[in-house]
């Protein structure tokens, strides 16, 4: 029998740009076995589908309490282990939720759910499953961005004084502009993406990527967000001003109406002995600045990284690696995990981070409504 973890695939069909990034990092460490999915909400879509990856057809479902029912009819050493859910945001509460009742380990998109109060009802659900449960925080994966956390965990820069995270888009600008365009698109429909649109789904990567790095959670935040027009009830661009647990303050600023500008997201971290900076677009280059030294870059793949970045790095020094590849490292830190093997704590993020970046959603939504003043995030 193969070694092989067997994962389910639910959404992701047809040309979904995260359907084919999930399914490419599943393949890339060879351990992960496509055993059966819901690609569509059409069964005769997501049949079509499975026959033009080339997988069996013979576990594809016409839907999701389908593969549930039938999956767990099946002996444990042939029913499906691990499941991603790739759907709109409005499907992963009750996905997961019943996954994790069911037994079966879970990857999910973000955000993790809609509303605070669903991630925290999952994370007492996960606590009683005792399952695997991971976010795609997908640029956790690169090389270069686990170097730097690393670096910072032992004090390469010493105590942090400042932190800008900025994640800039323009994909919505040339759909904000016409009233049909803005109200057919899921992402601008609260119903589907959540109280959320620009904070929800890039803001909080943004958010994810500061504490990922720092090791500091953000204790508090003021938000000042656009809608750019009146019957827009989802946020397109947006600051927030936040404080950590020390004296160390910083930004997030984040938009989708950035005219021009593809995925734009940089971190810098600024500390008393030294600052590091990294841009999502040139993701194999890490920049270490000091106030004595001429700037350094440090590049993936060379002996001078740390073990978790160089664990994550899968071509010699030179050879560019991509999203495929980090989105492919938190798919092997769960395979790790699943197996029960030894793995470093920074190779996926948990259940943990998924509550901590609703709250950052809600407390961002909730800070632009009561008049831009400060939130306590819990």
């Amino acid at each position: 029998m193969s070694k092989k973890i067997r994962l389910g695939i639910l959404g992701g069909g047809g040309d979904s740009l995260i359907g084919v990034l999930h399914r490419v990092a599943s393949f890339i460490n060879d351990n992960y076995q496509i055993t059966g999915a819901v690609f569509n909400p059409n069964l005769e879509d997501s049949l079509s589908f499975a026959k033009q990856i080339d997988i069996p057809t013979n576990r594809i479902y016409k839907d999701f309490d389908t593969l549930i029912e039938e999956e767990l009819k099946l002996p444990a050493e042939e029913r499906i282990q691990v499941c991603s859910i790739l759907t709109p945001n409005f499907l992963h509460f009750p996905m997961a939720k019943k996954l994790l009742e069911n037994g079966f380990h879970v990857i999910c998109e973000k955000p993790m759910t809609t509303t605070y109060e669903e991630a925290k009802i999952l994370q007492a659900t996960l606590e009683k499953a005792g399952t695997i449960f991971a976010v795609t925080h997908t640029y956790t994966g690169y090389p270069m961005v686990r170097q730097m956390r690393e670096m910072i965990k032992a004090g390469a820069i010493g105590d942090i004084q400042k932190v800008d995270a900025q994640y800039y888009q323009g994909w919505i600008n040339p759909i904000i502009h016409e009233k049909d365009k803005r109200a057919s698109t899921w992402r601008l429909d609260p119903e589907k993406s959540g109280i959320s649109c620009c904070m929800g789904d890039i803001g909080v990567h943004a958010f994810n990527m500061i504490e990922y790095t720092t090791g500091m959670q953000i204790k508090s935040l003021l938000s000042d967000l656009n809608y750019l027009y009146d019957d827009n009830k989802m946020d397109i661009d947006g600051t927030a001003l936040v404080r950590f647990n020390s004296n160390a303050k910083g930004i997030i600023r984040a938009s989708q109406i950035a005219t021009g500008e593809e995925n734009g997201l940089t971190i810098k971290i600024y500390g008393n002995k030294g600052g590091l900076k990294w841009e999502q677009e040139n993701p194999n280059y890490l920049y270490v600045m000091s106030d004595d030294k001429p700037l350094q870059v440090y590049k993936p793949g060379h002996a001078y990284n740390s073990d978790l970045s160089l664990d994550g790095t899968k071509l010699p020094p030179g050879h560019p690696e991509g999203i495929f590849d980090a989105m492919a490292n938190i798919y092997l830190g769960v395979a790790r995990a699943v197996r029960g093997e030894k793995y470093n704590d920074g190779e996926f993020p948990t259940m943990l981070d998924g509550v901590r970046g609703l709250n950052f959603i809600q407390s961002s939504v909730t800070s632009h409504q009561k008049g831009n003043i400060w939130i306590d995030l819990d």
